[in-house]
């Protein structure tokens, strides 16, 4: 854990990106590398019949380490996304509690 869910952006893109923000984001939040995971999820978005491309979206699903991590690393993502080509993103924070995480049959 973090989880990091990404919509609207190309799996080439984000391998290009993992590491140099992996190795930031575990800077920010201190936490062992191997507790990351990237997920792009392929999608067609759709509008009026047509499909179209959107700005990319960053699900950040996390235990909670207050607003200033929290500030810090969604401006690590913008960035890293920004460099890679996109021009805007948007990222949000689904905060996970402890004891509804459960690593086999234990939660945290």
């Amino acid at each position: 854990m973090p989880q990091l869910i990404i919509k609207g952006l190309e799996q080439d893109k984000v391998k290009q990106i993992s590491k140099p923000l992996v190795d930031e984001l575990q800077q920010i939040i201190g936490c062992p590398r191997d507790y990351f995971t990237l997920e792009v999820v392929s999608s067609i978005f759709i509008m009026d019949g047509e499909e179209r491309q959107i700005t990319p979206f960053v699900q950040v699903n996390w235990f909670d380490r207050g607003q200033a991590v929290q500030d810090q690393v969604a401006a690590a993502i913008c960035r890293h996304l920004q460099q890679a080509g996109c021009p805007q993103v948007e990222t949000f924070f689904v905060v996970l509690e402890e004891n509804r995480y459960y690593e086999n049959q234990n939660h945290y």
